[in-house]
């Protein structure tokens, strides 16, 4: 692995504390980004079956010159297929189309409470990793109320759950829940879209102490919080300004400040996983 990214670990499972998040890198131009990501660092690749280019990640992946084993391939189930029979073909194709053995980490993108079927799907991830397709099982925009839902059915525990988490909405209890129950947890859209938050004065004043960029100092701020930061960056100068932050060592004060910029209504849009369906 490389030292560019320090690791978060819990309970005995690890990742790299920057990932490099692939939302709509697509076609060459897609799987050269992946592929430079990795050459530049890289050793965790966020994509989605419902992102539709999990080809081109996994073209980036073959066509790079590093060792297969040395990376976290990570993709997720979309909502149509919680069905136990949809979720285990779901899981073949993935594989099929990311051109890998087996995926590293599968997730379940969305619980889609309204539907009800993410017991069922949590109990195919369980099957599929039994079966080898997959080695390790999480889940993405979980509440704790489907946290322990699955587990109670199934005594299984994800290993992981990604979460909305940025400086407008920084969820501490979330982060304070997954830590006491050993769940890492994984940060999508990390920079909030890195918009008007990174020209928030609190950043800037943690960016100019560090001489970094504002964008440096908020995955900073999510790896010292003990988060997997997975930021998408297609340009090279940017994917190794998001790895070499996770190296930056900010002040509790700092963490503090940042932390406080978060608001009630923070979302960055309407998906709040009580409610949201995404099929």
């Amino acid at each position: 692995m490389s030292d560019a990214s320090p690791f978060i670990a819990h309970n005995g499972f690890a990742l790299p504390a920057q990932g490099l998040g692939t939302y709509d890198f697509r076609g060459e131009e897609g799987a050269d980004a992946v592929r430079s990501g990795i050459e530049s660092g890289y050793r965790l690749i966020d994509t989605a079956f419902n992102y539709e280019n999990e080809g081109a990640v996994g073209w980036g992946i073959s066509g790079a010159a590093v060792d297969r084993g040395e990376l976290i391939v990570t993709t997720k189930i979309a909502g149509r297929h919680h069905a136990r029979h949809k979720a285990l073909v779901t899981i073949e194709e993935s594989r099929f189309r990311l051109g890998v053995d087996a995926i590293d980490l599968l997730l379940i993108h969305w619980p889609n409470p309204r539907i009800d079927r993410y017991v069922e799907a949590w109990a195919a991830l369980i099957e599929a990793r039994e079966l080898g397709l997959v080695r390790q099982i999480g889940v993405s925009n979980f509440l704790p109320e489907h946290l322990e839902k699955i587990e109670d059915a199934t005594g299984v525990r994800p290993v992981v759950n990604q979460i909305e988490l940025h400086p407008r909405f920084p969820q501490q209890e979330a982060l304070d829940y997954h830590r006491e129950r050993g769940i890492i947890t994984e940060a999508w859209s990390p920079l909030g879209k890195a918009g008007e938050i990174l020209q928030d004065p609190s950043i800037i004043t943690v960016a100019e102490a560090h001489r970094i960029t504002p964008a440096q100092a908020v995955l900073a701020w999510h790896a010292a919080r003990g988060v997997v930061a997975i930021p998408k960056a297609a340009s090279l100068e940017h994917q190794a300004l998001n790895l070499t932050a996770a190296q930056v060592r900010l002040t509790a004060e700092e963490v503090a400040a940042i932390t406080a910029l978060g608001r009630a209504d923070g979302r960055l849009w309407a998906a709040d996983p009580a409610t949201h369906e995404e099929l």
